[in-house]
C-alpha cells in the first residue's frame, strides 16, 4: 500500500529537487501532500520552471497523519527552519524514527530540529560544516542512508540515487 509523504515546500525551491523525487514517489503509488503556511498558496521554485499549489496549510496538519516527511532543497528548507512549526514538525518524524527524505539544503530543517546528532548524512556541501557542528557523521557521497530512517543526498545530480534509496525504504 503507498505511503502518504509530507513534503514541506515553499517558495524558492530547487525545481528538479521536488518534481523528480514526487514523480517517482507518486508513479511508485505513493501520496505526495504539499505543505506550507497557506493551503492553496502557489509557490514557485527558485528556477521559475515550476509552481506547485500547496495542498495543506501547516496549522491544520497532523504528522501522525503521514508515514513520510520529504524536504527538497533550494532556499525553501532554511526559510521554513525560522517557523518553530515546520522545525516542530519535522523534529516528529525524527523522533518517531518515520523515514525522512532530505536532499541538499533540506537538511537545514533537520538542523534547526536538532535531529542529526550521531546520524550519517549529506547536504549541499555549504551546509555539511553546519552539519557537523550539529553531531552528524558527514559523509560526502551521492546518497547516505542512516538507521533506515534517513535519507539524504548533496545537490541534482545525486536525485536518481536519492529516488532509489527513499523508494527502497518507502517500499519497506
Amino acid at each position: 500500500m503507498g505511503k502518504k509523504i509530507a513534503t514541506v515546500l515553499t517558495d524558492m525551491f530547487e525545481d528538479v529537487e521536488y518534481t523528480k523525487p514526487a514523480e517517482a514517489f507518486k508513479d511508485a503509488g505513493h501520496e505526495v501532500i504539499t505543505i506550507e503556511k497557506e493551503k492553496g498558496k502557489k509557490v514557485t521554485g527558485k528556477n521559475d520552471d515550476v509552481t506547485v499549489t500547496i495542498d495543506e496549510e501547516i496549522d491544520k496538519v497532523n504528522p501522525d497523519d503521514f508515514d513520510a516527511l520529504f524536504i527538497p532543497g533550494g532556499f525553501s528548507p532554511d526559510q521554513l527552519r525560522a517557523d518553530e512549526r515546520f522545525v516542530g514538525f519535522a523534529k516528529h518524524f525524527m523522533d518517531e524514527k518515520k523515514p525522512v527524505l532530505a536532499i541538499c539544503h533540506g537538511p537545514q530543517l533537520l538542523i534547526t530540529a536538532k535531529t542529526l546528532e550521531g546520524r550519517k548524512a549529506t547536504g549541499f556541501k555549504s551546509i555539511q560544516v553546519d552539519m557537523e557542528y550539529a553531531g552528524a557523521d558527514v559523509q560526502d557521497e551521492e546518497v547516505v542512508v542512516c538507521k533506515d530512517q534517513l535519507v539524504t543526498s548533496r545537490n541534482p545530480d545525486d536525485i536518481p540515487a536519492f529516488n532509489k534509496e527513499s523508494l527502497k525504504l518507502l517500499n519497506k
